[in-house]
């Protein structure tokens, strides 16, 4: 199978030969692997008992896939990434937001299965074959994933896609072997070692657990939904059966992997650590299917968040090719590994991670939805690809490329986020307005998108109308024209 050769530029419609069933598909597949399925371990360390931590998982997992899943009809009708379709709303350079939070949500997510994966593989062979864990033991094993992981990222999203198909199946059938091999020893009561309630008291500590855990899962995607529906043609395939596939394909994605992490959390007595405990109470019959899992599970996912971070860089950088970006942050990526095995705890530095990307991403996934009901899913798609042929001009140029209005918004809503959340090692300022409860995800959501529509007042033009504004210059060399001349009224 040839290597892809389409970067963030727009996927002619004979190219865009996927349909619905490819993207529940890759939603599922890629996501059985220990990267997401130790989210489910979250809950039960932080103290919390059997029935309250799948609640907590359930809730922000199926809250967070409503307001994510419509985000994938953003790229169904651009024929490119959400980053780039982004700059419908915050300008054909003002998109780089986009693709900043994207690269960060990838590389994060991306280092965090390389992580875990390969520690459970080198755990999985010390009892098999007595491999020693050690520094040498564990470059092996994570330049091993690093570079299977590369290797599919880099031959794009047929290859992926492919990975993907197979991994639904055959993860799917692991798992289930996972469930009778711990469930001698599960038990449904808080785990003692976890020291009671992180956050003292049951209900900001399951709120904790439901963004952690739950909705953390799908706002991961706000910006990686657009890499699979780009090849879904809208003259094929409609938009509702698209938003069907994909609250399908994060739904079952998502809280399957998220349960079995769960449900093993409390079998294994993993209060502290997850992979430790995971590894030395699997019976012996099933630590080979624990090393599949951890292995072709984890080479799954990564590539697809490697690819989608191959992407963004291509869209930070356009004179880089896909293939050559890809590269790039794989071994930036391969870097965080290390760091995360040498000097971060795992509970604190996933916690941290996923609530801070999610204060900074809603706002910005807030702003472009409003952007896509304004303009009823009408785009200039040959408008959205100015900065990538390094030229200006167009309806979306708004102030030399950035639309200040939606930039502003994002910030103030990605500020306030900050202000109100709640870390292991810090916690904001406006938690004593919500009574010490995480509602960062709300708050920054809320305050993004009223600050937008205040400042664009709906009787103005929806963003993206076509024909408001003309091309500048082809030429990178011409300087910018007065702003008024292409800004779009909205």
């Amino acid at each position: 199978m040839p290597i892809e050769q389409r970067g963030v530029d727009t996927i002619p419609d004979e190219e865009r030969t996927s349909g619905p069933r490819d993207l529940v598909s890759i939603l599922l597949g890629s996501n059985l692997c220990l990267g997401v399925i130790i989210f489910g371990w979250l809950p039960p360390s932080f103290g919390l008992g059997w029935w309250a931590s799948v609640s907590a998982v359930v809730a922000g997992t199926v809250i967070g896939t409503l307001f994510t899943a419509p985000l994938a009809l953003v790229s169904l009708r651009t024929a490119t990434n959400l980053s780039t379709s982004s700059g419908a709303q915050f300008g054909v350079r003002g998109r780089l937001v986009g693709s900043v939070v994207g690269l960060l949500l990838a590389l994060g997510y991306t280092a965090l299965t390389v992580w875990i994966g390969g520690d459970v593989m080198l755990m999985v062979l010390g009892r098999l074959f007595g491999v020693p864990a050690n520094g040498l033991s564990y470059a092996l094993v994570y330049g091993v994933l690093a570079a299977a992981t590369v290797t599919g990222a880099v031959y794009g999203y047929r290859v992926l896609l492919a990975m993907s198909r197979v991994l639904a199946v055959g993860m799917t059938a692991l798992l289930l072997l996972g469930v009778l091999a711990y469930a001698p020893h599960f038990t449904t009561a808080a785990l003692p070692d976890a020291g009671g309630y992180l956050l003292g008291s049951f209900w900001p500590t399951w709120f904790l657990a439901a963004v952690a855990a739950g909705l953390s899962g799908p706002i991961a995607f706000i910006t990686l939904l657009g890499d699979y529906t780009r090849y879904i043609s809208p003259a094929r395939h409609s938009g509702r059966r698209v938003l069907h596939a994909t609250w399908l394909g994060l739904v079952l994605g998502l809280l399957v992997p998220q349960l079995f992490g769960t449900f093993t959390a409390y079998a294994a007595h993993a209060a502290v650590d997850y992979a430790g405990p995971l590894v030395a109470a699997s019976p012996a019959w099933y630590l080979v299917p624990l090393l599949l899992a951890a292995t072709a599970g984890s080479v799954g996912n990564a590539g697809l968040m490697l690819y989608s971070m191959g992407l963004d860089l291509d869209a930070i950088l356009p004179r880089a090719s896909r293939a050559r970006a890809t590269s790039t942050v794989a071994v930036v990526a391969t870097a965080c590994v290390f760091a995360g095995h040498y000097a971060w705890n795992a509970q604190s530095a996933m916690t941290s991670f996923v609530l801070l990307l999610t204060a900074i991403g809603t706002p910005w996934a807030v702003v472009t939805l409003i952007g896509f009901v304004r303009c009823r899913g009408t785009y200039d798609a040959d408008a959205l690809q100015v900065f990538n042929r390094r030229s200006r001009g167009g309806i979306y140029w708004y102030r030399s490329g950035w639309n200040v209005r939606a930039t502003a918004s994002w910030a103030a809503g990605a500020l306030v986020g900050l202000l109100a959340v709640s870390l292991p090692s810090y916690e904001g300022p406006l938690l004593r307005l919500t009574g010490g409860v995480d509602c960062s995800f709300l708050l920054s959501g809320l305050v993004g998108g009223l600050v937008y529509l205040l400042l664009t007042p709906a009787g103005q033009r929806a963003e993206g109308a076509p024909g408001t504004a003309r091309p500048l210059s082809t030429d990178p060399r011409t300087p910018d024209a007065p702003s008024r001349q292409f800004e779009p009224r909205g």
